[in-house]
């Protein structure tokens, strides 16, 4: 039986420096918003990727990014329900409270954030936005959900679907004029940085819970089950 979820015990410092580096590479730029006098040392380099970022419109790309909008929020809030719940099902409940903590606490922290700095968004949004451009939303909630799932399916193709899906979700919202590009990088940094601590706290009991659980997943567990009832009543 191939297991679904793999993860891997880490020595702390291996969760803890990266999450903790992690959250200081977006709580740097935010203490520039809110301290810093007229724009910031890094509004250059975010101006000219956003002026890139005008030349690749085309209605093509405008289809596909109207997809990610709605999948990097309101998608994966539904699929952060979806995996807490399959987790449930597979008899890992304390890993769907980590999946589920990380989730609500990425949200919550980003929209204090996104209060606190209080930042302007680039002109000329090309879907519905609300208040506050630092740090991105659509960026926090893919992050933290393919974070989780990197480190719950503890295989390497999950790192590179992740990667390409935090990358694409970053590109999509500067193409959109949702966010400036230091916006996504701090989205991202945040959620990443979470899930990483919140991971250092739940990994012990997240890795016994699976052990215990022989990896397999609950229909595998009641088919074994049925076939051993079978042979005992032959």
């Amino acid at each position: 039986m191939i297991r679904v979820l793999l993860p891997r015990q880490r020595p702390s410092w291996q969760l803890v420096t990266p999450g903790v580096l992690l959250l200081c590479a977006f709580a740097v730029p935010a203490a520039m918003l809110l301290t810093g006098q007229g724009e910031p040392a890094f509004n250059a380099v975010d101006t000219t990727w956003q002026a890139y970022s005008f030349t690749l419109h085309s209605p093509f790309w405008d289809s596909v990014n109207a997809i990610l909008n709605w999948a990097g929020y309101a998608g994966i809030l539904a699929f952060h329900v979806v995996l807490a719940i399959a987790l449930l099902v597979w008899q890992r409940p304390m890993a769907a409270v980590f999946a589920a903590t990380s989730g609500i606490t990425a949200l919550a922290l980003t929209q204090l954030a996104k209060a606190a700095v209080g930042r302007d968004r680039p002109q000329g949004a090309r879907v519905l936005t609300d208040t506050g451009s630092y740090p991105s939303g659509h960026v926090s909630a893919t992050t933290a959900f393919l974070v989780v799932l990197v480190i719950l399916i503890g295989r390497w193709w999950m790192k590179l679907l992740a990667a390409i899906g935090v990358i694409a979700m970053m590109v999509s919202r500067t193409y959109l004029s949702a966010h400036w590009l230091s916006d996504v990088l701090g989205g991202a940094c945040l959620a990443a940085g979470v899930v990483l601590l919140l991971w250092w706290r739940f990994r012990d009991i997240c890795i016994k819970e699976n052990a215990e659980a022989d990896g397999k997943t609950i229909w595998a567990a009641r088919a074994l089950q049925r076939r051993q009832a079978a042979e005992r009543a032959e």
